[in-house]
């Protein structure tokens, strides 16, 4: 395993063991959820949106260390977002695990991409039966943005 290696299997194994904004919002959020019926995974995310900004957000789920670390990095940057921004971010998540076509959200010049560290989950994509495990939260984000426009 080379270092890089090793400093994204930590990354991903903190966000595991220490999830971000876990929890439940009181209120009437607008609530997601999603599951992986292939292996269990289940994420619930609540948003607050006020003037199309995401001002609050939490998340719960239960599954493998894959799921649950994508949806605790993800947590980590939306809130103070606009709508179209985390449309934009999910669309470069996309593209970085080869989900989705376009230009790579990562510049391989400069430290510090859009992504930060949502880039330790670029390994997955060796693994293509895992790429759905990192890609819940972000499908049950679009799914609670769509309820946005409704």
């Amino acid at each position: 395993m080379t270092g890089l290696d090793e400093l994204y299997r930590e990354v991903i194994l903190d966000h595991y063991r220490n999830p971000r904004r876990q929890g439940k919002l009181q209120g009437d959020p607008i609530h997601a959820e999603g599951s992986n019926p292939s292996c269990g995974d289940e994420f619930f995310l609540d948003l607050f949106v006020e003037d199309n900004v995401v001002t609050d957000a939490a998340m719960r789920g239960l599954g493998c260390s894959i799921s649950q670390a994508s949806g605790s990095m993800m947590m980590d940057m939306i809130v103070g977002k606009s709508v179209e921004e985390l449309r934009e971010l999910i669309q470069k998540f996309k593209v970085m695990m080869s989900i989705s076509e376009g230009d790579s959200p990562i510049d391989e010049d400069r430290p510090g991409s859009v992504l930060g560290d949502l880039e330790a989950l670029q390994g997955v994509r060796k693994f293509p039966v895992r790429i759905k495990c990192a890609d819940l939260a972000w499908a049950t984000l679009s799914e609670a943005l769509d309820q946005t426009t409704s």
